[in-house]
């Protein structure tokens, strides 16, 4: 998918022109005003808020969504289910694997997500996809392989005590997805090798 966040709404028409219609935003307070500016649209956008979700967001956020991908806690993933009693289709949802290590990350640890499996898959009515990790800060293609594998190999423990699908491997950004596509990704979140020509020649022409 395309990441869209902190991009005015006239850098992203061309890329939907162009037929690119998986979008993702980091902010919910973004993503709203994004979704009312592109509301008419003959084929609507799919939006994925790829970002950490508050849970105070999370009932105007839910219903604009195709995919939310980065639940991060059970209290989170309770409250989304919640939620998805309210509305006909509700988004698909991977729940974040802090495979880093970072204290600055969100997300479970891989033997968090375990033992928290038997709530997890008691929660029904949202449609658990899948997982999804961000790589270390600073990491390039290689450094950050031990990331999706460790994401891979915890998908198919869960998957493993839950019987649930997991089909969704959310891994890999534009200076890694590559290695995250050769581990496994099924959704890779494309932004600056998508738009920084654009945004460095947009400030060129600043005044």
């Amino acid at each position: 998918m395309a990441v869209t966040k902190q991009l005015p709404v006239d850098l992203v028409w061309p890329l939907i022109a162009a037929g690119e219609l998986d979008l993702g935003e980091n902010y919910p307070q973004e993503l709203w005003r994004k979704v009312e500016a592109f509301a008419k649209l003959r084929q609507p956008v799919r939006w994925h808020l790829i970002g950490h979700l508050q849970t105070n967001k999370a009932r105007r956020t839910f219903p604009l969504v195709r995919m939310i991908h980065a639940v991060d806690s059970l209290k989170l993933l309770q409250l989304l289910d919640s939620l998805a009693r309210e509305v006909l289709d509700p988004p698909a949802i991977c729940l974040q694997v802090n495979t880093s290590s970072e204290a600055s990350k969100h997300g479970w640890s891989a033997d968090q997500l375990l033992e928290a499996s038997d709530a997890i898959v008691a929660c029904r009515n949202v449609p658990i996809v899948g997982l999804m990790t961000i790589a270390g800060w600073g990491t390039d293609a290689e450094t950050a392989r031990p990331s999706f594998i460790q994401l891979r190999q915890t998908r198919d423990s869960l998957r493993q005590r839950t019987d649930l699908p997991l089909a969704e491997l959310s891994m890999g950004m534009s200076s890694d997805f590559e290695a995250a596509i050769e581990e496994g990704a099924t959704l890779v979140r494309i932004g600056s090798a998508l738009f920084e020509g654009v945004l460095r020649d947009d400030r060129a022409e600043s005044p």
